[in-house]
């Protein structure tokens, strides 16, 4: 299944904020649908599908993509749930958008596959790109380049900026300074849930 092309809002009603797929926000509380203002006690296979639809929208990923990120989290030592998203937060895309040089995370995959997004020197298009410890993220030094973010680097991708991020706003330089903490992840979920989900399928 592809990346989901259509109305966001639809999705943040259903899911909640997802700050990653984007800034907008809505005053509708229900669900959408004809059925959504109608309270559902939703079954524990329900539960566990709406966390993992929230982790697909919000870092804009297919199922299978998702599916594999999930089973390298389980070759990873410590709890699953936790490693799988700090293989999502550390995304070249989504630590471009974490610095606040994009609005969101579909924006930020734009930047870097237009060629936009420098790392440690030399220029990166894949925004599924691991970044790790002492990695520096920086714009090409053009003045299209830098016009692109110029209106959302003032503003951190999150209401706080993570910790294992910093950012120069006078030279459009970010760098990672370690791995994410569980804190500061961008989005509300159960993580256990997702890794439950996949562990039930097979």
């Amino acid at each position: 299944m592809s990346r989901y092309r259509g109305a966001a809002l639809r999705i943040v009603r259903r899911f909640g904020s997802l700050p990653g797929l984007t800034r907008k926000t809505t005053n509708r509380k229900h669900r959408p649908g004809q059925h959504g203002s109608k309270h559902r006690r939703l079954s524990e296979y329900a539960i566990r599908l709406d966390e993992k639809q929230k982790i697909k929208f919000n870092y804009g990923l297919s199922e299978r993509q998702l599916f594999n990120y999930v089973k390298k989290a389980r070759r990873i030592q410590g709890s699953t749930g936790q490693a799988l998203l700090q293989l999502l937060e550390m995304r070249l895309d989504n630590t471009v958008f974490r610095l606040g040089m994009a609005p969101t995370i579909p924006a930020a995959r734009q930047l870097v596959t237009h060629g936009h997004i420098y790392l440690n020197t030399k220029r990166v298009s894949i925004p599924s790109y691991q970044c790790s410890a002492g990695d520096i993220i920086k714009i090409k030094d053009s003045p299209k380049s830098k016009k692109l973010v110029t209106d959302y680097i003032s503003f951190p991708g999150l209401a706080n900026a993570p910790t294992h991020l910093e950012l120069d706003k006078t030279t459009f330089t970010g760098v990672v300074k370690g791995i994410v903490e569980r804190e500061w992840v961008g989005i509300n979920l159960n993580e256990l849930l997702v890794v439950e989900h996949y562990s039930r399928k097979g």
